[in-house]
């Protein structure tokens, strides 16, 4: 969006509109229990979410995620996604007290033999946040296949289920980070950071976080070379910037297929400038953002919704993916492919 904000008129025009809308949702939300306020309807009358918060914290996302797989394939296998919105809706969506001992109340139940909708049945906000942390969350995790060392010089093929999506920074890659989500940003107009930095080396490879496809790559005045991938659901917009100068990414285009774990670029310190393929950015980082798209007039509009993805950031560390890079050649590639069976690419 900020690519159409041509002029210092336009800059404060969308400032006041920001600062207006920002004010007004803050004390109706405040007012209001998400639940009553988060829906409305589009043009053809269809319901979708509007906003979000997500503050999962590390824990519980490391917690529902264990507990997800370690009963995929019984006959008590709950996803992780029910059991986010289960805590969500008994803790009001916050998560700073959160303890594993709250997870083992419902898995306890579920233990028992309780069905799910017998717990999920008395939680009003249920419905709302398992739409809204699948949206979030909901192609992290199922079955996939990937290549492994089979010992003998060679690879075979894998089948497995859990994490299947990847750190934005490559295996054996240092960075350092904190949660800077809503800090302030002066470029062009004084503004919140709506994304993640990862602080590392120029030329770092950075990995797609998720399947799908590129949406937008190229120059982007406070972004610099920066690629957009969508998710096959729709679902998810990655904002991935600041790459690097002069070579930011292998061989990126619109409309190309990538796949969870693939090399899609090279961490830099672009941006900050109308004049391409600049640094103008002090510290080496990635900056890479969620937003989270229910309807398709949210994609480019005010209200935007990006999340605060620390505490996915702190999860996906958990998986990241080999890289290497040919004798001769200047591009890094994954070392081990990837397939995703039951993906369905959704058609526009």
């Amino acid at each position: 969006m900020f690519e159409k904000l041509k002029s210092a008129k336009h800059f404060y025009i969308f400032c006041s509109l920001v600062t207006a809308v920002s004010l007004l949702t803050a004390g109706f939300v405040m007012a209001n229990p998400p639940e009553t306020v988060a829906v409305e309807q589009n043009q053809e009358g269809k319901d979708f979410i509007k906003w979000v918060d997500f503050n999962v914290c590390y824990t519980a996302l490391s917690d529902c995620l264990k507990y997800d797989v370690g009963t995929y394939g019984t006959e008590k296998h709950t996803s992780w996604l029910d059991l986010l919105a289960c805590l969500a809706s008994k803790n009001g969506g916050t998560f700073s007290g959160y303890k594993s001992s709250d997870l083992k109340k419902i898995t306890d139940e579920l233990e028992k033999g309780t069905p799910l909708t017998d717990i999920t049945g008395k939680l009003k906000a249920f419905p709302y946040y398992r739409e809204a942390y699948e949206g979030v969350l909901g192609g992290f995790v199922g079955e996939f296949e990937i290549e492994k060392d089979d010992g003998n010089g060679g690879k075979v093929v894998e089948r497995k289920y859990g994490l299947k999506a990847f750190s934005p920074i490559a295996k054996g890659y240092s960075y350092s980070d904190f949660d800077d989500f809503g800090s302030s940003r002066s470029y062009g107009f004084k503004r919140k950071h709506l994304g993640h930095d990862m602080m590392g080396s120029v030329g770092t490879p950075v990995i797609a976080v998720e399947s799908g496809y590129v949406e937008c790559v190229g120059w982007n005045q406070y972004g610099g070379w920066r690629i957009g991938i969508r998710s096959f659901d729709k679902k998810r917009y990655y904002y991935y910037a600041h790459l690097r100068k002069d070579h930011p990414y292998n061989d990126m285009y619109e409309g190309k297929i990538v796949t969870a774990g693939e090399v899609i670029g090279y961490l830099g310190m672009t941006g900050y400038s109308t004049k391409e393929n600049v640094n103008n950015i002090n510290t080496p980082h990635l900056h890479w953002g969620m937003q989270l798209i229910f309807d398709e007039s949210q994609k480019d509009a005010l209200a935007e919704i990006w999340i605060d993805i620390y505490a996915i950031t702190k999860l996906l560390d958990q998986n990241k993916s080999a890289v290497y890079r040919p004798e001769g050649e200047k591009e890094f590639y994954r070392k081990y492919q990837m397939y995703e069976p039951n993906i369905e690419v959704f058609a526009d």
